[in-house]
């Protein structure tokens, strides 16, 4: 008997580029999820219109029936409600671009795991790339981290580097991480679906059963 597959959620703001690289490694078989639901906080991001296209159910909370732009209580209660109504067995923060409070993050019923471009613990926050230039760093890459409370905070799963290269500037930067990305966001959750890479071992910082994280690739172009 075959395993059920797992059931991702996905958390936008924008564009959906790491949406888009899910729903193509699905498409081809050579990620054995379901992309079960999108929510998005904007009403102008791309990536429901992605989404849409590829036919996975699409939850746009950026505004109440009045047109007041939505809370974040009001956002994360409504988000709550589509997890839990999608069953997902974990929620996936692809350019996410909002602070969830501490009470959702604990009352979603399964793990949730962002992405941020920088090297954490490096450069928590906004603004990673510039900060890299200004600190002069040799290095450079995007974080697949658990979420946690604190911003940012969360064991990191795996890790893609890349050497900064003189004269590069913040928008190369990021154009060279975003390919790392769209390579790192899929690699991560094929080793959770093997097991590879266990969150609960990562909760508890147990390294007994698992490989020690974070899992660092070097995936920078000649």
């Amino acid at each position: 008997m075959s395993q059920a597959r797992m059931k991702v959620a996905v958390l936008v703001s924008g564009s959906g580029s790491n949406l888009q690289v899910l729903i193509d490694r699905v498409k081809s078989g050579d990620l054995e999820i379901d992309l079960v639901g999108v929510i998005s906080n904007r009403e102008d991001a791309y990536a429901i219109t992605r989404a849409k296209e590829a036919g996975i159910p699409v939850a746009v909370l950026s505004h109440v029936p009045s047109g007041k732009r939505m809370s974040i209580s009001t956002f994360e209660k409504h988000a709550l409600e589509q997890i839990q109504q999608w069953s997902a067995d974990l929620v996936v923060l692809a350019g996410f671009m909002r602070v969830l409070s501490a009470q959702f993050i604990h009352s979603v019923p399964c793990p949730m795991i962002n992405l941020h471009p920088s090297l954490l613990p490096n450069y928590k926050g906004l603004d990673t790339h510039q900060r890299v230039l200004r600190s002069g760093d040799n290095h450079h890459g995007c974080s697949v981290h658990l979420v946690t409370a604190e911003l940012d905070a969360g064991q990191v799963l795996s890790q893609a580097w890349l050497s900064v290269r003189t004269g590069d500037s913040a928008e190369t930067l990021a154009k060279r991480v975003q390919v790392l990305e769209h390579q790192l966001v899929p690699f991560t959750i094929d080793l959770i679906i093997k097991g590879v890479i266990s969150i609960q071992d990562a909760k508890t910082a147990n390294s007994s059963s698992m490989m020690p994280l974070p899992l660092k690739l070097w995936l920078d172009q000649p």
